[in-house]
């Protein structure tokens, strides 16, 4: 159980004795119950929802009942995947899983174009290759209702605090998150993190050094150089490619809007409908390539940066509709035709957004 003993009680991934109580507060809470019947039942009458209520209630207590382990959760969560990517998908493809260890623990530094799918791509893969499933840090934007947390901490997330502005507490944040982290490599346990903070919605995939900065302080506080600590967390730079991205004209809107009013005000659930529609809307191919373990001496992390870049860049699979959108139109009408109906759901003027998101990761891997 959580103690005061335990330094990462706050923010860690719930272990196996705290599952049946996570499940308990999860069928309890109206707002979860409420969330499953709109989406469930959405064109149904307020009356029905409300008969309906008691009874999904009975229905998860019963379906869940077993579930009192993390790995028991994991392999719902799998079954679950397995039908989602059979429907939303055209096929998961994975390279360089043959060069990792099964018997170690790395840190993956991922790029980010989808909140709930990019770490569970990476989960998926791993498992599917005899490999530990990762932890996966989510930032605490994301987890303003409790049943949001509860959900992910279930699913082997922790909690990256992104909210505190006081400087004092957000370096004791800093210092207890890097810590976990190297915490969970030392304890045989991978982690997933995000090259930076938010989705790459320019396609543009690039790592935030204070990312790798983050990572440091742990190092800093066991006097250790930046190269020397950063070589202890075995960083594997991980490449997501989707052939159709979901979410692409909202990510497209949203920076149309940013550059025409200087800020874009989010919806309530904004964040919540970029997950749904991220796991439900149909993604074409997707390609996941893991890179090599960084064990070269960086002095610091904008050469590091730019290692993970390199890789990123490198790895990244380019489809038809990327090379379209970086002007080569030799590609297939059908192609043509799909990138043509995403372009009619935005005004002229957001049209550049759309193409750039495509066409930047060819422009990226062009690059020396």
């Amino acid at each position: 159980m959580t103690t005061n003993n335990d330094p990462y009680s706050e923010i860690r991934p719930y272990h196996d004795d705290e599952i049946p109580a996570a499940i308990e507060r999860l069928i309890n809470d109206d707002e979860f119950i409420s969330a499953i019947l709109h989406h469930r039942f959405e064109n149904h009458a307020p009356w029905f929802k409300a008969i309906m209520s008691p009874l999904v209630k009975v229905y998860l207590k019963f379906k869940w009942s077993k579930l009192n382990s993390v790995e028991a959760i994991q392999l719902e969560v799998k079954k679950y995947l397995d039908k989602t990517l059979a429907s939303t998908t055209q096929g998961v493809t994975y390279s360089g899983l043959e060069k990792l260890d099964k018997e170690t623990a790395y840190l993956f530094v991922s790029n980010h174009r989808d909140i709930a799918m990019d770490p569970a791509l990476v989960n998926y893969g791993l498992h599917m290759s005899h490999h530990r499933t990762v932890r996966i840090a989510i930032g605490d934007n994301l987890l303003k209702k409790p049943c949001a947390t509860e959900l992910m901490r279930l699913n082997k997330s922790f909690i990256v605090k992104r909210a505190i502005k006081a400087p004092r507490e957000m370096m004791k944040a800093l210092g207890t998150l890097s810590s976990y982290i190297k915490h969970s490599l030392d304890t045989g346990h991978s982690v997933w993190i995000a090259q930076r903070e938010g989705r790459a919605k320019d396609g543009n995939d690039y790592t935030d050094p204070a990312i790798l900065k983050m990572f440091h302080v742990e190092g800093r506080k066991q006097k250790m150089a930046f190269g020397d600590y950063m070589k202890t967390l075995k960083i594997v730079p991980v490449s997501i490619a989707y052939e159709n991205d979901p979410c692409d004209v909202a990510k497209a809107r949203e920076l149309f809007e940013k550059a025409t009013h200087g800020s874009y005000e989010k919806g309530e659930f904004e964040d919540i409908e970029s997950i749904i529609q991220g796991i439900i809307g149909e993604k074409g191919r997707v390609h996941v390539a893991f890179g090599d373990v960084i064990d070269a001496d960086y002095e610091d992390a904008d050469q590091l940066a730019k290692e993970i870049d390199r890789q990123i860049h490198l790895h990244y699979k380019l489809f038809p509709i990327n090379l379209l959108a970086a002007g080569d139109t030799s590609v297939d009408d059908a192609v043509k035709a799909k990138l043509q109906a995403k372009l009619e759901q935005l005004p002229q003027e957001a049209h550049q957004y759309l193409v750039d998101s495509y066409a930047n990761p060819v422009h990226n891997q062009a690059q020396p």
